[in-house]
């Protein structure tokens, strides 16, 4: 029989990806207290979590949830939840790993808005940066186009009036 914290503890990770579609299993070891705080601490800003747990208690959580990551649960293993901001996230941890000369935390695997993704591809979500800075270049190129469009419609509109004028 499972001892009682361990059954706790799968709970409290089953209740924590209820809704998650974006995740992230790393390797942690060789960070020093400190640094596993500050990596806590970035992901939080960023809106995601880090659970550190047994790799069983991982597997039976996501394989619950129809997730194997059997694969990518060798070593001790954290599972980083991104709830707003899978980017952010990943940044977060790629900040964190280039921060130290291991390079660590080293992604695993991912799970990305409903598709499992390798190593790469969370490099390359991280490489984008946040959801935030995303949202506010796509709202830059959009008013620049919206702002070229009201210029030729005024140089129209001054054309007509000058048509209208001289007839």
């Amino acid at each position: 029989m499972a001892n009682e914290k361990n059954q706790q503890t799968l709970g409290s990770l089953q209740g924590s990806l209820e809704g998650i579609e974006t995740f992230y299993v790393v390797d942690y070891q060789g960070l020093t207290a400190g640094q596993l705080s500050g990596l806590r601490k970035a992901i939080r800003e960023k809106g995601g979590q880090l659970i550190v747990a047994k790799n069983t208690l991982i597997h039976l959580a996501l394989q619950g949830g129809g997730h194997d990551f059997s694969d990518a649960l060798k070593g001790p293993s954290a599972l980083v939840l991104a709830q707003d901001d899978p980017a952010g996230v990943a940044k977060a941890l790629s900040d964190a790993a280039k921060g130290n000369d291991k390079g660590i935390p080293a992604v695993k695997g991912g799970y990305v808005e409903g598709s499992r993704v390798d190593v790469r591809v969370v490099e390359r979500l991280a490489s984008l940066g946040s959801k935030q800075s995303l949202q506010g270049e796509l709202v830059g190129v959009l008013s620049a186009q919206l702002s070229n469009f009201v210029g030729i419609l005024e140089a129209y509109r001054t054309k007509l009036e000058e048509e209208g004028a001289g007839a």
